[in-house]
């Protein structure tokens, strides 16, 4: 009788903790994956879409939260069409072979400022993964959340734009991703 009591119990804790964990997916409406890079000095930028993926996350826990999510790389959109043709190939992004750049965590803490957080995960273009970490906010939205940050990575380490001595080798990616409920 106390095995099944027991069973009964750890089944119901199980079940409350499925419905309390919150799945959400990434849309493109409302959200931007921006970047901005100086070539030859002048800043330039541009964007992705094609966002997927799941994110897990609840206000009250944020810390138990997760996120692993794509944009497509062949998406890139700088506004000059010959550029975005350029981007394609394969000294940049090369999208025929690596169609997606994906984002994930590994773990999100308490930032040291009100209303933030912190993400540490990986970043991985062009079969290149690299550890990455930054501050975010998440705001509850629409029956969902807005997730909004940027960090700074090296194109190089990634592979992007070879030896290019006019383009800087600093790149600032800015987040602002609105997630729906699943």
């Amino acid at each position: 009788m106390k095995s099944i009591k027991l069973l009964s119990g750890a089944v119901a804790i199980l079940f409350a903790n499925l419905l309390n964990a919150q799945h959400y997916t990434p849309t493109d409406e409302g959200s931007e994956v921006k970047f901005k890079i100086k070539n030859f000095g002048v800043q330039v930028g541009g964007d992705f879409t094609g966002l997927k993926g799941t994110i897990k996350f609840e206000q009250a826990k944020p810390t138990d939260g997760s996120f692993d999510v794509t944009v497509a790389s062949n998406s890139v959109n700088t506004g000059i069409g010959l550029r975005d043709k350029h981007l394609k190939k394969e000294e940049y992004f090369n999208v025929d072979k690596y169609p997606l750049i994906e984002i994930k965590s590994t773990k999100i803490t308490n930032a040291n400022k009100e209303g933030w957080l912190y993400f540490y995960g990986t970043l991985t273009m062009k079969g290149v993964t690299k550890e990455i970490s930054f501050p975010f906010r998440a705001k509850e939205q629409n029956g969902g959340y807005l997730f909004s940050g940027e960090f700074k990575i090296n194109r190089r380490d990634y592979g992007v734009g070879g030896n290019s001595f006019s383009l800087s080798d600093n790149v600032t990616v800015i987040l602002t991703v609105f997630t729906k409920k699943m």
